[in-house]
């Protein structure tokens, strides 16, 4: 039975999951074909329908790598949202000459880009396309012709932004007819200056729903040697306690998961177990104190 819900991630926008697997990974957990289908089924079965990917993940290789788990069983695809991303141009392996990884929001690399996906992935549409991270030579004009183009042709349904700020949400936003459905943001224990940059303010405003990537800090939180890091797991651990938690990490999904701008959280791992332990992480109930303990011993002291 699915103990993941849907929840609506904007007005006219898509229906996501609230807890999304992510797929930036899939390359290093040494899966088979076989094995790649076996995982995306039973995080299905959990509710976790929503997947997310982008271009530059292994150079495209997670996408592929994920098309051919779903080209073993192409109804799968009905039962699951993809988002991918598009934007960060990496070092080709095979370039001679100087160049250095940059962004790239024209329309013609925006149009490129989505086709390559589409064919990794295998699939005729995406649900929805995230500029992955804000170009400073961002054209809104050229992306919102391309999101145009994309839309008419049924490549994508939706669309939104990844790590921009309020200001580069509302330049684009203003372009378009549709309002863009999400923005992709970092949010952990460690960092989370959107809850104070105006971010996650502003999408509670448009209610429209964030994506929380890095929930658990790529890991520092549980090895850093540092003193907000320790701080913080003796702050998460007696609050595990409290809550009955059996990690601290279902701790941290419950921290990101009661910010009233209502985030939908990544997951990262390919371990399916750490995955049921994400689920189980929506049953907690975290009051205000719990939720400021965090904050204070991520800052290192009291709210003024």
């Amino acid at each position: 039975m699915s103990t993941v819900k849907k929840v609506s991630m904007a007005a006219q926008g898509p229906e996501f999951s609230q807890l999304v697997q992510g797929y930036w990974r899939l390359g290093a957990w040494n899966m088979s074909t076989q094995a790649r289908l076996s995982f995306i089924k039973q995080h299905i079965e959990m509710g976790i329908s929503t997947v997310d990917h982008a271009a530059i993940y292994d150079a495209g290789h997670c996408e592929t790598l994920f098309g051919q788990a779903l080209k073993l069983d192409p109804g799968v695809r009905q039962q699951i949202e993809i988002v991918s991303k598009f934007g960060i141009n990496g070092i080709p392996a095979s370039a001679t000459e100087k160049r250095v990884s940059h962004y790239d929001s024209s329309k013609q690399a925006i149009l490129t880009s989505t086709e390559n996906s589409l064919k990794r992935l295998g699939v005729e549409q995406l649900d929805v396309l995230l500029v992955h991270r804000p170009d400073f030579l961002m054209d809104a004009d050229q992306v919102a012709e391309a999101f145009g183009a994309l839309n008419q042709s049924g490549k994508v349904k939706h669309f939104g932004v990844s790590n921009f700020t309020t200001a580069q949400f509302d330049l684009l936003q203003s372009r378009l007819e549709a309002p863009l459905v999400t923005n992709q943001v970092e949010l952990n224990p460690i960092n989370f200056e959107v809850v104070a940059d105006g971010t996650l303010d502003q999408l509670q405003q448009y209610r429209v729903r964030p994506m929380a990537w890095s929930c658990l800090a790529g890991g520092r939180i549980f090895s850093a040697a540092t003193e907000q890091a320790v701080r913080l797991r003796i702050t998460l651990s007696e609050l595990a306690e409290e809550l009955g938690a059996q990690s601290i990490d279902q701790v941290i999904y419950a921290w990101v998961l009661k910010h009233p701008s209502n985030p939908v959280a990544l997951l990262g791992t390919g371990n399916i177990q750490r995955v049921r332990d994400a689920v189980a992480a929506l049953a907690l109930q975290m009051n205000h104190e719990q939720w400021y303990r965090i904050w204070v011993a991520s800052k290192g002291f009291a709210v003024p």
